[in-house]
């Protein structure tokens, strides 16, 4: 013989799945992205930071004057770098590196100084290499503006 529960249910449990389902998925989502915002931070910072790497890797091996004719100094992407700060063809390698990457070309920082106390693309003196790129959050419910940047320092060599 089968019985039947005559017992009912109270009228106090009814929707507590729903409302601990909807809290569960809310938690979840968060985590969720948080998780792909952090991961997209990471991967900007690393850009900007091998960004200057590159830049600086660029200044120290084509760092003396090495020109055949004045004419040809400092044109093109394989020219000198510097003396002068700000030289245009670490700025180029700078630039051509972030949009390979994840990264807006027009809002990189870039800054190049040899502070050395006389500054100059000799070999032996040093070179620095400073990339900033503001951060726009993937996400819009984190309320994160930052600036990263990185410095990238060498001596040149060449």
């Amino acid at each position: 013989m089968i019985r039947r529960s005559t017992r009912c249910r109270d009228a106090g449990d009814r929707g507590g799945t729903l409302v601990e389902l909807s809290l569960c998925l809310f938690l979840v989502t968060i985590m969720t992205l948080s998780a792909v915002e952090f991961g997209r931070f990471v991967l900007v910072y690393t850009a900007v930071a091998n960004a200057a790497r590159t830049g600086a890797r660029y200044a120290i091996v084509h760092g003396a004057t090495r020109c055949e004719t004045p004419a040809t100094c400092g044109t093109g992407i394989d020219g000198p770098s510097g003396p002068t700060s700000n030289p245009p063809q670490v700025l180029a390698v700078v630039k051509n590196y972030a949009s390979a990457a994840v990264l807006d070309p027009s809002r990189l920082v870039i800054t190049v100084t040899y502070p050395d106390p006389f500054p100059g693309n000799s070999p032996g003196q040093r070179v620095n290499v400073t990339v900033v790129y503001p951060y726009d959050p993937f996400t819009t419910y984190f309320p994160l503006r930052v600036r990263l940047g990185s410095t990238s320092q060498g001596i040149i060599a060449f």
